[in-house]
């Protein structure tokens, strides 16, 4: 029995839309038919509320299929009811005989005129209005779609989401232009729906009439009166809910910037302006002088609203008047004057110390920083920060964040071990779009680079977001821009803050899993700073290190036979390269430049040995030639927005990155060792003596 019921539940919605078309052919009692009725203006209610409380249309996916259902169910009402009407001399139910009762009070053209009134109103300016916003909606949506999910994979590449993330958003994109679409559609039936009504209510009234005249014998001002009343309650009762619906449908479609629900948002804005309440209240007292005005009206009103905004200013001030004695509080906490702060010498110590990672901004990012004020860049660097240990094995210091009086406004710099290596500028109330190579339009800005990648871009205004998006460029917000030039600029000098703590800590975590491993490795077969020098060249050319247990192994086979440290690094490499291929293979496939056989004796043949290790010894004009074809060829990855890759054999790829690595730092040079044997190697140039 439980398990029929679960049953019966499980496929109820279905069962409804059946039941929906038979109410065209079976015909209904008056008091099923009641019931009904009220049933659908019932459903039609929640569902405008459910509208006005979601924070995103999203949250209500399954309104177009909705819209669908209760529209097909007004019409199987309206068919009952018509059929009602015509055989029953206008007699269909308790529901449609109060309603044109109600409206018409003994006038029937008065309440014909509000009846079409009514239709009228949802037909012209609410359904219209909800068709327009679905349709610009669903064409705005579908057409930023590649500019979103280019961002989406920005923000994958910086590390500011991982894959899961990613896929979230992308579902998300999916579905908001599957939904539009969908609404773009389903306004067409709301709008067919408000037609049908006055073709119904039309019938009923003429065939009515026509039938009470001939068949029941009645007089023909009986006949109006009985007919008109049943016409116009049958029309009142199909679209009162059709009205709902209608206002529902405008309102889902129109919640694309919402932060809240539509109560949360409304009093939250209304509130937040105090002083145009006041002037609204101000105004309308004003008008009590004008003659002929009704004064109570206007004092009650005026009254309410100075009243309201007078206490929203009040609790303001309030609230502002707490901040300014947290503040104060903070700042009495402080010594009375910077030389008496220093008179104790253990405080000056803190003048020496240097933070690993720091940023400093001017005063018009604040509000980017500050938590108290939405600012949620702190948030976004605990997401990197988590994402580039996932990703990499390594754990990022903390980043000390400040403002400065000494730099511009709108300006920040990056900081490594106290010196600045990167700085950019940012407008906080602009957008900055990346310009495509091949733009559909041409879109007013102001010119800047991309600090994070060096790409040609514009400042553009809010309201030019959708336009550039719909040109081909690449939207980031200001917070955006920022987050993805600090991740970059770190991740650049990972092995620069790999200090010998974290080296411990990296040890230590190990040991937890396998403490036999750490016991062989340390301190016998090698040194803790030989260790950390190994894990440093790893992450300098953004080898992961996550594989631990792997790393300590090979250098413990490897350095059994005496090997250096870079042999070792290069074993490890070798050991690793399911681990590079993941990370510079895109399906199955990677784009490289190589070098020609000749090439590679040349240098393998200059290669040479000293104290402090082996190095090439190029003539200026061999490395000028290599420098130059390089140029050309890192070129041809622009096109493809990948990481420059140059393949080498393994004997000379840690010696050719060196040659290399101080003119073009970007670029990661693999040997065929490290490619896992299931990639595709694509060349896309070579590189000649």
């Amino acid at each position: 029995m439980v398990w029929a019921m679960k049953r019966f539940f499980r496929n109820s919605i279905s069962l409804f839309v059946i039941l929906i078309i038979l109410l065209l052919i079976i015909p209904l009692s008056p008091f099923l038919l009641d019931i009904l009725f009220v049933f659908n203006i019932s459903i039609s209610l929640i569902i405008l509320l459910i509208t006005m409380n979601i924070k995103e249309p999203l949250e209500f996916s399954i309104f177009p299929s909705l819209l669908l259902i209760t529209t097909l169910f007004r019409l199987g009402l309206n068919v009952s009811s018509t059929r009602l009407i015509l055989t029953r001399q206008g007699s269909a139910g308790q529901v449609i005989k109060a309603f044109g009762s109600f409206v018409l009070q003994g006038n029937v053209i008065v309440g014909t005129i509000i009846f079409l009134i009514i239709v009228l109103v949802q037909f012209i300016v609410i359904t219209k209005g909800a068709e327009r916003v679905a349709e610009v909606a669903a064409r705005f949506t579908l057409d930023a779609m590649p500019g979103k999910q280019m961002a989406i994979d920005a923000d994958l590449n910086s590390g500011l989401i991982n894959e899961q993330e990613a896929r979230v958003r992308r579902y998300k994109i999916q579905k908001e232009a599957d939904f539009y679409g969908a609404m773009d559609g389903a306004t067409k039936i709301v709008k067919g729906d408000a037609v049908m009504s006055l073709i119904i209510t039309t019938i009923n009234f003429v065939a009515g009439v026509i039938i009470g005249s001939v068949q029941s014998g009645m007089s023909f001002s009986e006949v109006l009166q009985v007919y008109s009343i049943a016409t116009i309650g049958d029309g009142l009762v199909s679209q009162i809910p059709a009205l709902l619906i209608s206002t529902a449908t405008g309102m889902i479609v129109t919640r694309s910037v919402s932060e809240g629900s539509l109560n949360t948002d409304v009093a939250r804005q209304f509130l937040a302006q105090p002083q145009a309440i006041l002037m609204g209240g101000s105004i309308v007292a004003a008008l009590i002088v004008v003659p002929g005005t009704p004064k109570i009206p206007l004092i009650v009103v005026s009254a309410l609203l100075l009243s309201l905004g007078g206490n929203v200013k009040k609790n303001m001030k309030e609230s502002v008047a707490k901040k300014q004695v947290k503040t104060e509080a903070k700042a009495a906490e402080k010594p009375a004057s910077e030389e008496d702060y220093y008179k104790d010498v253990n405080n000056i110590y803190s003048l020496i110390n240097v933070e690993p990672i720091e940023m400093e901004f001017g005063y018009s990012l604040i509000p980017l920083v500050d938590e108290s004020s939405g600012g949620k860049l702190i948030n976004r660097i605990v997401i990197f920060r988590r994402k580039y240990a996932q990703d990499m094995g390594f754990v990022i210091p903390s980043i000390r964040i400040r403002d400065s009086a000494s730099l511009n406004p709108n300006q920040y710099v990056i900081k490594i071990k106290g010196e600045v290596v990167a700085t950019g500028e940012i407008l906080v109330d602009y957008y900055l779009a990346l310009e495509p190579s091949e733009p559909s339009g041409d879109i007013d800005g102001i010119e800047t680079i991309e600090p994070a990648y060096g790409i040609p871009s514009k400042w553009i205004l809010p309201e030019n977001k959708e336009l550039a998006e719909l040109y081909g460029y690449t939207v980031i917000d200001p917070l955006s821009v920022m987050v993805t030039h600090l991740s970059e600029t770190v991740s650049s000098h990972a092995y620069e803050l790999l200090s010998r703590t974290e080296i411990m800590h990296l040890i230590d975590n190990v040991k937890k899993s396998s403490p036999e491993i750490v016991e062989e490795a340390f301190p016998n077969i090698i040194s803790y700073s030989n260790f950390q020098k190994i894990i440093s060249n790893l992450l300098k050319e953004g080898v992961p290190i996550k594989d631990m247990v792997t790393i300590i192994e090979t250098i413990v086979d490897s350095s059994s036979a005496g090997k250096d440290i870079d042999t070792i690094t290069e074993n490890i490499r070798v050991a690793l390269k399911r681990t590079i291929t993941r990370k510079f293979c895109e399906d199955g496939q990677m784009k490289v430049i190589t070098l020609d056989a000749e090439l590679e004796k040349v240098i393998i043949s200059s290669m040479s040995k000293s104290e402090q290790g082996v190095y090439l010894s190029l003539s200026p004009d061999v490395l000028q030639k290599i420098l130059n074809q390089l140029s050309d060829n890192i070129k041809k990855f622009n096109d493809i927005s990948h990481r420059p890759i140059i393949l080498t054999s393994h004997v000379i790829r840690v010696y050719f990155y060196r040659l290399i690595e101080q003119f073009y730092p970007n670029v990661s040079v693999i040997s065929f060792n490290e490619i896992a044997n299931n990639v595709q190697i694509q060349s896309i140039g070579n590189i000649k003596i």
